[in-house]
């Protein structure tokens, strides 16, 4: 090749129109795809069509088939991975990372962690799905700068960090999710062709070039002030300290929470530590006449506060905030409450207007949005997140979903009090700072990963 033309060719890869696949990387990167073939990749599970083109691997939907996955023969632990991709904006597709596919698990099917490749008006590229397994691990909705990275009918580069427990996602450099598990330390790497549904057609298509890994030196990115979900119990990550959150229940001692009712010390039955999980005891659904509810000792104004929560079948419990304990009640004390509740056994769900004593609805003013798939199953843990700002913006979350939000003080908030069973409490839900209470319901329901940032 004589100069000119190395020239020409240098110019034209240096502007990103050289899309074959690039040589072996320095720095300890290895290219996953050679450019030429499959080799080391085997398919698993539906029949869509891969090829190599180009230096692309190219997936293209076929009808009546299941999701298809383009698998790496290798198993991985900690890594980091990088590749571009260009997708069909009429498609749904995903990265599997850290997955299996096992003969004793729903008959080899693919399941693991997925990181999402949306291009429609959801916008959740970059979130991470739990495929076959427990669902939305973190829904996008929780990080809206990341849902502006993906960029339709364009190469968007996908960076991913496994390191130890700690899962992160970058999509054109912009973070999109932030997950600590535990649950698969290794598995192997895939590339999703989803089955086709309703309406879509076949034939649609995505390609994926320049795939590369590095799995030894592994340097993780500068933190980051994306939310982070953590499904460690009682687990504070690095990013988590450096945003500010604190344990707000140390998962094995009762330091730092007291009895509503002595308001002295913890109470003495009716509550129990085992396992890194606080039980209410059951007491056949009599309210705050065993244990009683618990409070923390501090008072908070502007806060964010994490809590893990498992419920028992029929059982009714709640988060309450600006507990004064002023009201002096006989029952449980009075406060703005994040209701838990089994929606489907318990009669309180069918009571108040319009599901408003549904879970993690304001109980008995504002009725929580109800998310297909959202709400974990009776026995299983859910995550609640209930999110006070300075200015009195309140909101509450469900497993990273968003499914309330008002402002305190407001006339519309004034109006919902004045049509409750609080309209006679003066100035309710307006104490400028209050305790954090967990109900004591008389139903069993745990606790965990119990954590606050003073906002």
């Amino acid at each position: 090749m004589n100069l000119s033309k190395l020239i020409i060719l240098t110019v034209f890869c240096y502007a990103g129109t050289c899309n074959a696949q690039q040589p072996q990387q320095s720095g300890g990167w290895k290219n996953l795809f050679n450019g030429k073939n499959l080799d080391g990749w085997e398919q698993l599970n539906g029949k869509a069509k891969y090829e190599v083109k180009n230096g692309e691997i190219i997936g293209t939907t076929v009808p009546k088939e299941p999701n298809s996955f383009l698998a790496t023969k290798e198993q991985y632990g900690d890594f980091i991975l990088e590749l571009e991709l260009l997708v069909n904006n009429e498609m749904n597709s995903g990265i599997q990372i850290r997955s299996e596919s096992k003969p004793d698990y729903q008959n080899n099917r693919v399941h693991g962690y997925q990181v999402e490749v949306d291009p429609s008006a959801r916008a959740w590229s970059g979130g991470i799905y739990d495929e076959a397994r427990r669902g939305w691990l973190y829904p996008m909705d929780i990080n809206p700068k990341g849902q502006k990275a993906f960029r339709k009918d364009a190469w968007n580069k996908y960076r991913i960090e496994c390191i130890g427990n700690s899962i992160r996602t970058w999509v054109n450099g912009v973070p999109t999710a932030n997950v600590v598990d535990s649950m698969t330390p290794s598995g192997f790497i895939a590339l999703q062709v989803h089955g086709i549904y309703g309406d879509m057609q076949p034939g649609m298509q995505i390609r994926w070039r320049n795939i590369r890994i590095q799995t030894s030196n592994l340097k993780p990115s500068k933190m980051d002030d994306i939310y982070v979900v953590n499904l460690v119990p009682n687990d504070l990550s690095k990013q988590e300290q450096a945003e500010g959150f604190a344990m707000l229940w140390d998962g094995e001692t009762t330091k730092g929470w007291l009895s509503a009712k002595t308001r002295t010390k913890f109470p003495e039955s009716g509550w129990s530590i085992a396992n890194g999980e606080l039980h209410v005891q059951e007491a056949k659904g009599q309210e705050s006449t065993n244990g009683g509810d618990i409070i923390t000792e501090k008072q908070y104004k502007a806060f964010e506060m994490k809590f893990d929560f498992k419920l028992d079948e029929g059982a009714n419990s709640g988060v309450k905030y600006f507990v004064t304990l002023a009201e002096q009640t006989q029952g449980s004390a009075i406060g703005l409450e994040y209701q838990i509740l089994d929606d489907a056994r318990h009669p309180d769900a069918k009571l108040g207007r319009d599901g408003n004593r549904t879970l993690a609805s304001l109980y008995d003013l504002i009725t929580s949005k109800k998310i297909p798939n959202g709400q974990h199953k009776i026995g299983e843990w859910n995550q609640g997140l209930i999110r006070v700002y300075p200015d009195n913006r309140v909101e509450h979350w469900l497993n990273g979903f968003k499914v309330l939000e008002y402002t305190r003080g407001s006339e519309e908030f004034k109006q919902l009090v004045q049509a409750s069973k609080y309209k006679d409490w003066k100035n309710f839900g307006m104490a400028e700072k209050g305790h954090i209470l967990l109900q004591d319901h008389g139903n069993h329901v745990a606790f965990r990963s119990i954590k606050i940032k003073e906002l």
